[in-house]
């Protein structure tokens, strides 16, 4: 994994949106017309969802990182491995449909990929394991992330993740003598208090669903 790479890039498209104000301008333009269920702040409503995306874009060489070593403790690193450096490729080498995306309006493309990819993943471990590979909750950000980017190329987006995992993971993938040892481990409370530094980044940045204002 070459998340330095990915780290600088980041840092590039954070010093020209600095310069040029594009993603701020285009949440602008954005925020008449997003879902009534996507709650912010009356107070500086674009600047926390601008916030919101850097975070989004700015989480993904960690869960990456974090992603990658878990999975080596738990012996698979030759499965997972593949899947994380799909979502490393998005950044470092766009495919032609996100031609034209520039800053960080086009990262959040990548972004949403990474993140939607450790989401399947982890869905693969609580079926193996009963808990995820990395305890992180980014369902919500990814959702309103998805309304950002737009329901047609973010579904697209969510389609080649679906087919990375059918094609790299299976059942067989996680019968390896080193996965079940890896299991107790897993679920012990070292593990999990490593895991505990990742909060709801949705929640964290003042965004929220309507969905969620039972769990409050």
């Amino acid at each position: 994994m070459n998340t330095a790479a990915l780290r600088e890039q980041i840092t590039r498209a954070q010093e020209h949106e600095n310069q040029s104000g594009q993603l701020s301008r285009q949440l602008e333009s954005q925020l008449p017309h997003l879902h009534p269920s996507i709650h912010l702040p009356d107070v500086d409503a674009r600047g926390v969802l601008t916030r919101f995306v850097i975070a989004y874009i700015g989480q993904v060489p960690d869960l990456l990182d974090a992603a990658h070593d878990v999975a080596l403790q738990a012996g698979i690193e030759s499965q997972i491995e593949p899947v994380l450096k799909i979502a490393e490729q998005f950044f470092t080498a766009p495919p032609a449909i996100m031609a034209g995306h520039e800053g960080l309006d086009g990262l959040l493309d990548e972004a949403y990929l990474a993140h939607r990819l450790v989401e399947e993943v982890n869905d693969l471990y609580i079926k193996h394991f009963g808990q995820p590979l990395i305890p992180v909750n980014t369902t919500v950000a990814s959702v309103i992330a998805h309304q950002l980017i737009g329901e047609s190329f973010a579904n697209q987006l969510d389609e080649v993740v679906h087919h990375a995992i059918d094609e790299m993971l299976d059942d067989d993938s996680f019968s390896l003598e080193s996965v079940e040892a890896y299991r107790e481990r897993l679920a012990s409370p070292d593990t999990d208090a490593a895991w505990r530094r990742w909060p709801s980044l949705s929640r964290q940045l003042g965004v929220g669903l309507e969905l969620e204002c039972g769990k409050d």
